[in-house]
């Protein structure tokens, strides 16, 4: 999947109840951990001191944390709950049912030693064979910015741009995608042609702006 040197390995196991035990989750998260999951484990370390690549401005070492599922569906919440605990880069592997499918967070630096996750991406569902994702870049800020650009496809456009231009052009853009959805379930739901018309304007003008970001 990743062809990393055996020097990045790390393999530890990661106790799920790390996670909930001494920190402030909710009863409904707690439970999300104890039923969607059934083993974490810290697989890789990817920093200058396991491989030949420079240290970056804000990225010093990117985790590779493998999450063996217990059913095809995780709670996105989990994914953010790990990369606030843990104050480097994550890119996670979920494994269910012989199948692997890769996310990753934009995770912004909120103060020198902190990082505020954001948007995640995801690949489909693949056999591991199947996921091909490469370390490629001059320093670790650039490695994780490859990483990203990877897992989200053609969501993030042309590879040239800012990369937190292009999550924000992205997110502005998933923003408009729901809210048409919305106003379409509305207009289809909506009896008075009168108040339809006025929808059906609306959706006009969002759909409209949506074209810009493509």
């Amino acid at each position: 999947m990743l062809g990393l040197p055996k020097s990045t390995l790390f393999g530890k196991r990661i106790p799920k109840q790390k996670f909930y035990d001494n920190l402030s989750v909710t009863a409904q998260l707690k439970q999300v951990f104890k039923e969607q999951i059934n083993l974490i484990t810290w697989q890789h370390k990817i920093a200058p001191t396991t491989i030949h690549i420079a240290e970056g401005e804000s990225v010093k070492e990117i985790e590779v944390i493998t999450i063996k599922l217990n059913q095809r569906e995780l709670d996105k919440r989990v994914l953010a709950l790990i990369d606030k605990e843990i104050p480097y880069h994550i890119l996670f592997l979920l494994e269910y049912g012989g199948e692997v499918q890769a996310w990753i967070g934009y995770k912004e630096q909120a103060t020198r030693s902190t990082f505020k996750p954001g948007t995640y991406y995801h690949t489909d569902w693949l056999v591991p064979d199947a996921l091909n994702l490469h370390i490629d870049g001059l320093d670790m800020d650039k490695v994780y910015e490859n990483l990203i650009r990877q897992v989200a496809g053609e969501r993030l456009g042309d590879t040239n741009s800012d990369i937190k231009e292009a999550v924000n052009r992205d997110e502005q853009r998933q923003k408009l995608v729901k809210q048409i959805a919305a106003l379409e379930r509305k207009i289809k739901n909506e009896t008075q042609f009168n108040r339809q018309a006025e929808l059906n304007g609306e959706l006009r003008r969002l759909r409209k702006e949506l074209e810009v970001f493509w």
